[in-house]
């Protein structure tokens, strides 16, 4: 995600604390074209990695990208929309998430 310059890229253990997923990542692009060219670069890659197909949400308007890679469920946003939906906190005070570079 450093590569396509991600923003404010927060990692959320959810390790014995969800049956959801181990981890959360959050991340903000710069624009709807931003966040979708991330999305894209992120998908292509876990394909490369050898996990198959992830399940994606959002990409036709870009605004929120959900990617569900199994174990880690990305979230990429726009900044507004990041900030209205604000899902870190939401997690973090449940979980006991911390940030941590990605």
């Amino acid at each position: 995600m450093d590569d396509d310059q991600a923003q404010d890229v927060v990692f959320i253990d959810l390790k014995g604390k969800s049956p959801v997923a181990d981890g959360l990542i959050v991340a903000s692009g710069r624009s709807q074209r931003h966040v979708g060219a991330m999305a894209d670069h992120l998908l292509r890659s876990l394909k490369d990695a050898g996990y198959g197909k992830c399940r994606v949400e959002g990409m036709p308007s870009a605004d929120w990208v959900l990617i569900d890679a199994g174990d880690v469920i990305v979230h990429l946003f726009r900044p507004e929309v990041r900030s209205f939906y604000n899902i870190e906190k939401i997690w973090s005070v449940e979980t006991g998430g911390h940030r941590q570079a990605v």
